[in-house]
């Protein structure tokens, strides 16, 4: 669920939309016309984890607010005063009960419908499928293989398209939610743009 900012965090007054010269030019805002306070709307960043066994395995998990066959990667929340990769690690202990030994960052995405930044690694955990104790956020989980899993094209869906990548398996996509028509991916995110000049390097967009 998200919720409007509708008053002042500071003095409580109503926000009223004010434009206002910025780095960008005049850009119109929810402001606060009391104090000068500004809502500005930024993204909040998410973790989320592809989780890897021993066995070449990745889980994959269902929320409890999903419908049934809906599985996705394990994600949450950063903590105030931890890192990223602290924060990934604490989240996979406690929505599966399984010890971060290694991880990685695979990469960013945007989550436009949710004003998310999604920071995704590629966790490789302790323990098998036995191991698993999901939290009550979750009820359901299942371990895929790269040549079985199917991606999403959207958010954490490319995330695991460059895990099944990195594999060295073929990515295919489908729909996320069961018997929904199969989305092509964004062809500015999949596939990857790699600069001629060096490919450890990701073209960028072009900005007007």
């Amino acid at each position: 669920m998200q919720y409007e900012t509708k008053f002042c965090v500071n003095c409580a007054t109503a926000l009223q939309w004010k434009v206002m010269a910025e780095d960008s030019g005049d850009v119109s805002r929810l402001r606060c016309p009391a104090c000068g306070w500004t809502h500005w709307g930024n993204p909040t960043p998410v973790l989320a984890a592809v989780v890897e066994n021993d066995q070449g395995q990745v889980l994959l998990a269902r929320n409890a607010m999903w419908q049934p066959g809906m599985f996705g990667l394990i994600t949450g929340f950063m903590e105030a005063g931890e890192s990223p990769e602290a924060g990934i690690a604490r989240e996979v202990l406690e929505e599966t009960g399984l010890q971060t030994k290694a991880l990685r960052l695979i990469g960013c995405w945007e989550f436009l419908r949710m004003n998310q930044v999604l920071i995704a690694y590629h966790v490789r955990v302790d323990g098998g499928p036995e191991d698993v104790r999901l939290s009550p956020e979750l009820v359901e989980y299942q371990w895929k293989t790269a040549q079985d899993v199917l991606c999403w094209p959207s958010g954490t869906g490319y995330a695991m398209a460059e895990w099944v990548k990195s594999k060295g398996e073929p990515v295919r996509f489908g729909a996320f939610r069961p018997n929904n028509p199969n989305p092509d991916p964004d062809p500015a995110k999949w596939p990857v743009n790699h600069w001629a000049e060096d490919a450890r390097f990701v073209v960028a967009p072009r900005l007007d």
